[in-house]
């Protein structure tokens, strides 16, 4: 009958079992003196390694911590002063947009909402598409580049931005592309399309 590997897998395991090895490998069981020096080296090298991994993830673990706190202060400092600037008699939308302080807009109707669709161009054919899935599961994003006859189902995506990353279909030539998108829930799409945005991807 096979057996199963000697080793522990589990690295708390394999540092007993390690450690108890090497107190027991001797010269005198056949193990030379070269041998046992590399095996003693290795065996402190992984003791070393273990306790820095464990102070590593304790590092990680604070500053996800510290990374979190940090961002509730300052959200809670940016609602404060949004409301004040809300709260202003010569505040519009148009400000509230041009700040970036108006939320998009809920919509429970499903069925006749479309997603609002906007890209920027990163170059060299990369296209970063932001998108709000509202209550979907994500969009499907539909693409024609020029010379297309017909649309073609680029992704579907449940993140925020999503990154077209195809290369340009000539190196060197700016290229025009449309994009539109339409809701998904449970692999169906529902809604309307959304309008359609032009993007000049430059080389």
């Amino acid at each position: 009958m096979p057996k199963s590997t000697f080793i522990p897998s589990a690295d708390p395991d394999f540092l007993v079992w390690y450690d108890h090895l090497i107190a027991k490998l001797t010269p005198e069981n056949g193990v030379s003196e070269s041998d046992l020096a590399a095996l003693k080296a290795a065996n402190s090298d992984f003791h070393d390694k273990t306790v820095f991994a464990g102070n590593a993830a304790a590092v990680a673990k604070q500053a996800t911590a510290d990374k979190h706190t940090s961002r509730q202060h300052a959200e809670s400092l940016i609602r404060a002063e949004v409301r004040r600037i809300k709260a202003r008699s010569d505040y519009n939308q148009g400000l509230g947009l041009q700040l970036g302080i108006e939320g998009a807009e809920m919509s429970n109707d499903l069925a006749n909402a479309s997603p609002n669709l906007s890209g920027i161009d990163q170059t060299g054919g990369v296209v970063a598409l932001n998108f709000y899935k509202n209550k979907s599961d994500g969009i499907n994003i539909y693409c024609q580049r020029e010379n297309d006859t017909d649309w073609i189902l680029l992704a579907r995506a449940t993140v925020s931005p999503y990154l077209d990353n195809r290369p340009l279909l000539k190196t060197g030539k700016p290229e025009l592309r449309r994009y539109s998108a339409i809701f998904m829930v449970k692999d169906k799409e529902v809604g309307k399309y959304s309008n359609d945005l032009v993007i000049t991807c430059a080389p």
